[in-house]
């Protein structure tokens, strides 16, 4: 079952009125305002197909670190010492266009330590200085094994992050935790002992595709 994701009630509703009021003034005003009238009824679905919010079953791997964000693999990175785990990792980025599911969910089960929002600016999420530039939102979980941190990043299109988490929030696997419109990037900041099920241009899936498994 496809659900909608509720960021997105205003923008549907108010396209379904301006589609509305476009028809009317197409049938008692002028056969012209049909133009303005297909234009936004065709906006309106395109708005309905962007805050889908799809089901989602996470697979049952011991350890397993399910992406975030639906998108493309666009970075794999070793970092020699992340300031956020304050220790090396990898960083694994996935870049999300406007046609991706922007709905984020959780990548571990545990508990929220962490979450911070850091101003930035709003370029390329698909350039690799993004990831430190552009504004974000930081959000670390821990568990009794795994400690890692997810990155929503923002880009030219997008410029609003939606975080739901608090620190202290116990979190389920795959559980929905935000979303990012329109179009974005969101990292993994994973432990060095992480084993990657994932390679360079792999399209991944928000709560279901396997990033990585911990093997601390």
């Amino acid at each position: 079952m496809v659900l909608i994701a509720r960021e997105g009630f205003p923008f549907i509703g108010a396209g379904i009125l301006l589609t509305a009021l476009a028809w009317l003034a197409s049938q008692y005003l002028s056969s012209l305002f049909l133009y303005p009238w297909v234009a936004l009824a065709l906006l309106t679905a395109f708005v309905v197909y962007f805050f889908r919010d799809p089901e989602r079953s996470a697979p049952d791997i011991p350890g397993a670190i399910i992406s975030a964000a639906d998108g493309r693999v666009v970075a794999i990175d070793q970092l020699e010492n992340d300031e956020d785990l304050a220790a090396p990792a990898v960083r694994v980025s996935i870049f999300l266009s406007i046609f991706d599911v922007h709905v984020n969910r959780i990548p571990i089960a545990g508990s929220v330590d962490h979450v911070e929002r850091r101003s930035g600016a709003f370029g390329v999420a698909y350039s690799s200085i993004a990831s430190t530039t552009n504004e974000q939102s930081v959000i670390a979980i821990s568990n009794d094994s795994t400690r890692l941190v997810i990155k929503q990043i923002v880009g030219i299109l997008a410029r609003r992050i939606c975080c739901y988490l608090s620190v202290g929030d116990r979190v389920r696997l795959g559980e929905r935790f935000g979303l990012i419109r329109f179009g974005s990037r969101v990292d993994h900041i994973l432990p060095l002992q992480t084993e990657l099920h994932v390679q360079l241009g792999q399209r991944v899936r928000a709560g279901e595709t396997v990033i990585g498994v911990h093997k601390g």
